[in-house]
C-alpha cells in the first residue's frame, strides 16, 4: 500500500509559477505510476499530468504542455509539478494519485491511491 501528501500549493497571480510535490510512503514506490489530477469547483477530475515508473513516458493535458513538468525521484519517493505560466483557469484542487502500472495513464479509475488534495488558486 502506498500513502500519498501533496504540498506546495497556495495563492498566486496569473503568469506565475508554483511547484507541487507529491510525498509517498512505502519502499515500492518505483513500481508505481504516478499521475496529477484537478477538480474545479462543479467539476469533474481532470487529467493533469501522469509518469511512468521509470520516467521515460509522460503525457499532459494539452492545456498544460509547454507549462507544466512533471517528474520522480524514485530515491526520494517523491513526484513533483511544475507550474510556470499559471492561469486563472488552473484554479483547481490537485491531487496526486498512484497506479500499479508501468505505464503513465490518463484515466482516474486506473489509480490506485490518491492524496487529500492542494488547492491552487491563480488570480488576474
Amino acid at each position: 500500500q502506498v500513502q500519498v501528501v501533496e504540498s506546495g500549493g497556495g495563492l498566486v497571480q496569473a503568469g506565475g509559477s508554483l511547484r507541487l510535490s507529491c510525498a509517498a510512503s512505502g519502499r515500492t514506490f518505483g513500481r508505481y505510476a504516478m499521475g496529477w489530477f484537478r477538480q474545479a469547483p462543479g467539476n469533474e477530475r481532470e487529467f493533469v499530468a501522469a509518469i511512468s515508473r521509470s520516467g521515460d513516458q509522460i503525457y499532459y493535458i494539452n492545456s498544460v504542455k509547454g507549462r507544466f513538468t512533471i517528474s520522480r525521484d524514485n530515491a526520494k519517493n517523491t513526484v513533483d509539478l511544475q507550474m510556470n505560466s499559471l492561469k486563472p483557469e488552473d484554479t483547481a484542487v490537485y491531487y496526486c494519485a498512484a497506479a500499479r502500472l508501468i505505464s503513465p495513464s490518463t484515466q482516474a479509475s486506473d489509480y490506485n491511491y490518491w492524496g487529500q488534495g492542494t488547492q491552487v488558486t491563480v488570480s488576474s
